[in-house]
Formats: structure tokens, sequence, C-alpha cells
């Protein structure tokens, strides 16, 4: 649910009043996580396993460039889809992702 919630909240928030244009464009996403992605690390290894992973340990672990490609894929999904449809869409590729069995 947290990352429906968040992708509806960045569309909401990304689209500017004149409901045509974007703060952010779909091209200048990438350069954004790429910077961003090692803060993200770091929030997460006090989560993963309840924190018994550094964030050096999780960054070694983790495919930044994977995630990052799945985040630009979800992040598309704003630009595509209503908010109504959003969050269906959004379901469609959690489904695919690896350990989503339940989801199913």
């Amino acid at each position: 649910a947290s990352i429906r919630n968040a992708l509806v909240e960045i569309k909401k928030i990304n689209l500017k009043e004149n409901k045509k244009s974007y703060y952010i464009n779909k091209d200048e996403w990438d350069t954004w996580l790429q910077e961003e992605i090692e803060l993200a690390i770091g929030d997460a290894s006090v989560e993963v396993k309840n924190g018994i992973y550094t964030e050096f340990q999780l960054a070694e672990m983790v495919d930044k460039n994977n995630i990052i490609s799945i985040a630009l894929q979800f992040i598309e999904l704003t630009y595509i889809h209503s908010v109504k449809d959003l969050p269906k869409a959004i379901t469609e590729i959690i489904i695919k992702l690896p350990g989503s069995e339940k989801w199913q």
C-alpha cells in the first residue's frame, strides 16, 4: 500500500496547476534517483531484518541499477495513468516482481 500511496502522491504533487506540465519531467527522474538511492539504502538498513546490516553491507547486497529501473517503471505510470487508474497499474507491476507470489 505504501508504494501505491507514494506514487499517487507523486502524481498529484508533480502535476503543475495547469494540469498539462510537470515539475519533474519523465527524463529527469533517473538523475534524481541516482542521487537519492544512497539515502534510501541508509534508511532501509535500519528496517531490513531489524537493522542487522549496516548501510554499507546493504549497499553491497542490492542491485542499485535494478532498483532504479523498477522505480522508473513505477514513476512512468504516473505520467500515463489517471489517479483513479494508477493503483491498478501499480499492482500489475508489483505482481511481476520477485517475491510477489502472495499478491497474485
